[in-house]
């Protein structure tokens, strides 16, 4: 109840910032949708506690809903302040240059909001106890297609059709609004010369000019500014400092050396915009001394100084588990943006994932960018954050077997093997150090040429024990051995975004051998991309799919865990049978992941053990010769189970075939 009333203050904040809405100079018609989208939200809360819960079962029931709705609060107050935000109309030239390119917005915030609300509306439903008949109804397979899913639930979750195509033009409809200030602006006569210049730097970027010529505007209108000024360097090296520009703190990358052969790069970089990856905002050129000034947004620090300045020889736990799992999902959304605009990374660690505190936060949550992709042709010599000089660490443990192979081959500088699956392997390993605060292989005799060699043979960092088997399984796939076998950024944010509906759903998670979700996430996203392949759909989809992808995973976790129950039905079945007759023989294949291995200091990926079909049938002949239940089906004297108990026939032969099953299972 608590968390519900923190809800409705934050809309009723909301409600009366929006009176101004007209003096909102910067993305007005996002801060709109947003407003739209999160008064859909409360309004159907309060829809579906009515017709659900009671006010006097708010001691009972209404717990079950305390930590989703709290996870919906948060979302709720980072919209407040982003609209604060683009409402303050102080060093406007600042927050134009900050803002006009970024989607934030609408990919930020309202992403947070639809990977939330289905977990909320869940837990109404759930808490109110509905009817089987209307949950059944609700969870039917029929409803498993996107569009019909958008028919008949998308005013419940808040994807009607409406909301989607704002979703579609209202960053068109601000970048034009955006274009018209700075025109009246420039007509006024009201600025000065450098800001002419500048309002002729956005205004050609903002109409796309830019990218086509490929010049940059000279260096004098950024170091020229009355208000330019360097902060201080920052870390990894030279090439990057903190700057104070036009009211606003902002971040440069600085190199020299000729500009056209980058050209096209820098374009490239400069009209790359999403929420989770580090912003290139504008650059400038001195011809003279051959500089290159690229503005990027500032972040407060890296996550390798976060993880190095929290965690010790006692403290391995670098942030809750809800935390890390949100900041896991922010850097996959990165690189699944990245990857879709044909931008492969190849450096990809904790030294190039900026962090930013949320001011709405008390609980440690971060806002994460990815940084250190582009310019590939200078990274190696003036940008490269991840060698040993500068963070300590090898290199080598961050890159891909095939790329470690090929590196051998044709040389340290060679990146032809970066691709999409070889940024998947080092998602891998930065997950891993998230989940243990080690640097993997820290603690190895592995180092150099051995180091690569061993990599590359399949050893792997352990993780210890106890350890959220859920999350280690997912590292493991993204480091595979195989390329092919590795998920795309695409499968792992479902899966993220499905792992956080868990624990949303089980807030206790302090003991991680007890805390497991009933059904494995890969055989989910197997079944939601089979029906992709199917239909022909493309990743990755815009946030506005949020609330199908979960949907259409809550359909196959359901009719899985129903399989799994006839499953152990059968199991106990069989195992009874097995008690009964006095059969002890049962094979077990054992899970390679559950095998004790405390003294070990890697793991290595070693193809598993298959049984063979010609022992299979041994131990068939073996076990009918030892009394199985076929065999003992075929006898007419019936079993004397202990007790004194009788069975007849009928349910001896039942037993024998339930079994019969059970060992072929196993088997399998």
């Amino acid at each position: 109840m608590e968390q519900f009333r923190q809800i409705g203050e934050v809309w009723g904040s909301l409600r009366a910032l929006m009176v101004f809405k007209d003096d909102i100079q910067i993305n007005r018609r996002q801060c709109c949708l947003l407003f739209d989208i999160f008064s859909s939200a409360f309004k159907t809360i309060v829809e579906e506690i009515r017709q659900n819960l009671r006010l006097e079962e708010k001691n009972t029931k209404w717990k079950a809903l305390e930590q989703p709705l709290r996870e919906l609060h948060r979302a709720f107050k980072d919209a407040e302040l982003y609209i604060r935000n683009c409402m303050d109309t102080k060093d406007w030239w600042g927050k134009a240059m900050s803002l006009h390119q970024n989607n934030d917005c609408v990919e930020f915030h309202i992403h947070n909001l639809l990977c939330t609300f289905p977990i909320v509306i869940e837990a109404i439903e759930t808490a109110g106890e509905m009817s089987g008949l209307a949950l059944a109804t609700k969870y039917e397979k029929e409803w498993n297609d996107p569009k019909l899913f958008q028919w008949k639930f998308g005013k419940q979750y808040l994807v009607t059709r409406e909301i989607c195509s704002r979703l579609e033009s209202a960053w068109r409809e601000d970048r034009w609004l955006l274009l018209e200030m700075i025109r009246e602006k420039k007509s006024s006569g009201s600025v000065g010369k450098n800001e002419q210049k500048l309002g002729d730097l956005l205004l050609k970027k903002l109409n796309g000019s830019e990218q086509f010529n490929g010049k940059l505007f000279p260096g004098s209108v950024l170091v020229g500014a009355k208000d330019y000024q360097v902060k201080r360097r920052l870390e990894g090296g030279s090439q990057c400092k903190e700057i104070q520009w036009l009211g606003e703190g902002f971040a440069l990358r600085q190199f020299f050396g000729e500009i056209e052969p980058l050209n096209s790069e820098i374009s490239s970089l400069l009209s790359l915009s999403h929420p989770n990856i580090m912003q290139y905002l504008c650059g400038f050129y001195d011809e003279e001394k051959k500089e290159c000034l690229l503005v990027m947004e500032m972040m407060n620090k890296d996550l390798h100084s976060q993880i190095k300045e929290n965690c010790g020889q006692r403290r391995r736990i670098l942030f809750p588990l809800p935390v890390m799992v949100d900041l896991m999902l922010q850097i996959a959304r990165g690189m699944e943006y990245l990857h879709s605009m044909k931008v492969y990374h190849g450096d990809l660690n904790p030294s190039n994932i900026f962090l930013k505190a949320r001011n709405s936060s008390t609980e440690g949550y971060f806002h994460a960018k990815v940084s250190g992709f582009g310019l590939s042709s200078i990274k190696n010599h003036t940008f490269s954050r991840s060698s040993p000089g500068q963070n300590g660490t090898d290199p080598l443990i961050w890159h891909a077997p095939e790329v470690l192979a090929e590196q051998e081959q044709l040389g340290s500088s060679c990146s032809s093997k970066f691709s999409e699956k070889a940024d998947v392997y080092s998602f891998g390993m930065l997950c891993f150090e998230l989940l243990t605060g080690k640097v993997p292989f820290e603690d190895s005799h592995l180092q150099g040429d051995k180091m690569s060699r061993n990599i590359r043979a399949g050893e792997r960092p352990l993780f210890p024990f106890p350890s959220h088997k859920f999350l280690a399984n997912l590292a493991k796939r993204c480091w595979h051995t195989d390329p092919v076998q590795r998920p795309t950024f695409s499968s792992i944010c479902r899966i993220l975004r499905y792992i956080k509906r868990f624990l949303v759903q089980n807030p206790d998670h302090s003991q991680p051998e007890l805390t497991q979700p009933p059904v494995d996430y890969f055989e989910l996203e197997a079944g939601f991309v089979k029906k992709l392949t199917v239909e022909g759909n493309l990743d990755p989809m815009p946030v506005s799919q949020i609330p199908f992808q979960m949907f259409a995973y809550r359909l196959v976790e359901k009719e899985k865990t129903s399989l799994d129950s006839k499953d152990k039905g059968s199991e106990s079945a069989s195992e009874a049978a097995a008690s009964v007759s006095g059969d002890e023989n049962v094979a077990l294949v054992d899970d390679p992941f559950l095998q004790a291995s405390e003294g070990r200091l890697v793991c290595s990926e070693t193809p598993e053990k298959k049984i063979s079909p010609a022992k299979i049938s041994a131990e068939s002949k073996t076990r009918r010769s030892l009394g199985t239940p076929k065999a003992q089906a075929q006898k007419p004297t019936p079993l004397k189970p202990c007790g004194g108990m009788k069975l007849n026939r009928g349910a001896q032969i039942g037993l024998g075939r339930t079994s019969g099953h059970a060992l072929d299972s196993d088997v399998s």
